[in-house]
């Protein structure tokens, strides 16, 4: 009789325990599972350290040597105009020549493209890419007084680019990820939690933007027609809550 009423409180004490450590695993999972999602963002301010330029000569003839000596030396004045300018002849690219043959309007299509020729147009570019932008900045402006000499020259639209990018997409998407951590921190605290490990972590896309520009786009921005840009960064980040 005595040893059944034992057993019986054994049993009844196993049961409490049980139902409590199960109950005290359940709370636990459940706690385990709350998360935070937060997303972080980060902007820095650069300045372009290299310059590419380009313009294009070119120069139209009834006869292909004929054009073709006139662009020579319409290509050599305009170098000379650049050294003579400060820039280093080294710093200077020039192209193949491009030539397309001039015909006569014709009626129908088929006709332009087999009927006589009446002359060539020869085009050949010259392209300084520098990393002193003020002069070559300078230098651009100018070089339309060779139109004057009767140089036949189209300057393009300069393009800006940052040598050192690879290294402040790494600062900034670690800038962004304290950001991340600092916002969840803060949701957190107002509910009485704090935040534990990283669970998950997502980059977005980098936008390199004219200064103070809101442009965004799916695939990312890649600003090169300014000289002063933004740097913009997003991550996506959930936390565990303890």
């Amino acid at each position: 009789m005595i040893d059944s009423f034992r057993a019986g409180l054994a049993l009844a004490a196993a049961l409490v325990l049980s139902s409590s450590i199960a109950s005290w695993s359940y709370l636990h999972a459940k706690r385990f599972d709350q998360t935070i999602q937060v997303t972080g963002s980060a902007k820095k301010r650069i300045k372009s350290d290299v310059m590419i330029w380009q313009a294009s000569v070119t120069v139209e003839s009834s006869s292909l040597p004929e054009a073709y000596g006139k662009l020579s030396r319409d290509v050599a004045k305009t170098q000379a105009f650049l050294v003579a300018h400060g820039v280093p002849p080294e710093q200077i690219v020039v192209s193949a020549v491009s030539t397309t043959p001039i015909r006569p309007p014709q009626r129908r299509e088929a006709e332009s493209l087999s009927g006589k020729v009446s002359g060539y147009q020869l085009k050949q570019s010259l392209a300084v890419h520098s990393s002193d932008i003020d002069k070559i900045s300078s230098v651009s402006r100018q070089v339309t007084e060779l139109i004057n000499q009767g140089i036949l020259l189209e300057s393009e639209e300069p393009q800006y680019l940052y040598t050192r990018l690879a290294e402040t997409k790494v600062q900034i998407l670690a800038e962004a990820a304290r950001d991340a951590r600092e916002r969840a921190a803060q949701i957190a605290a107002s509910a009485g939690s704090s935040v534990g490990q990283i669970r998950s972590a997502e980059m977005g896309v980098i936008q390199i933007t004219p200064a103070d520009s809101n442009n965004v786009s799916d695939y990312g921005e890649n600003d090169t027609k300014s000289l002063e840009k933004d740097v913009n960064a997003v991550v996506h980040m959930s936390f565990a809550l303890d």
